[in-house]
């Protein structure tokens, strides 16, 4: 029999790193970029952050791990807490792993995105939700986006929780 593992979860919320909600109005592209930015809007680059966000929250409710792991890069790295990193097929499959574990949704709230042409950070907090609604984990995350054939992809994803520690079983 396999036993509940919050850590896993801890790990899932995260990585499903960000939002369908507005980033504030701070953000910035970076002046020190080689390429010429002259054309980069940082609006449509938001724009495609919470595209992706949609849909990998759209993914997690369908409990599609492969739509998940569709919003990352080829050569993409998630970093969950308490865990070793995760790159390639091992994706869709530790989404699948909290998928199975009964994650029925996760909630991305962006805070920032700032970046250029090349590369995007986003940084916000997340929910992770249960049946019946019921909080699993909530924590915050930084997600560094790349263009891929057009579109902006999770490059490099790491998360923890912000719920305390359960205590050490005696």
């Amino acid at each position: 029999m396999t036993t509940f593992n919050p850590r896993l979860l801890v790990v899932a919320a995260l990585a499903i790193a960000a939002c369908n909600e507005p980033a504030t109005e701070n953000n910035t592209t970076s002046a020190t970029d080689a390429k010429d930015n002259t054309t980069f809007d940082i609006s449509t680059a938001k724009s495609g952050v919470v595209a992706a966000n949609n849909k990998f929250m759209e993914s997690i409710k369908n409990g599609d791990s492969a739509g998940v792991a569709s919003v990352y890069a080829p050569d993409a790295l998630v970093m969950p807490a308490n865990s070793e990193s995760v790159s390639g097929n091992g994706i869709p499959a530790l989404w699948g792993s909290f998928i199975r574990m009964g994650v029925k949704e996760a909630k991305l709230m962006t805070d920032e995105v700032i970046g250029n042409a090349e590369l995007l950070a986003e940084t916000g907090k997340y929910e992770i939700y249960m049946d019946k609604n019921k909080l699993l984990d909530k924590g915050k995350y930084v997600v560094v986006w790349k263009q891929v054939d057009g579109s902006w992809k999770m490059y490099r994803d790491i998360f923890t929780t912000s719920m305390p520690a359960a205590p050490a079983k005696k």
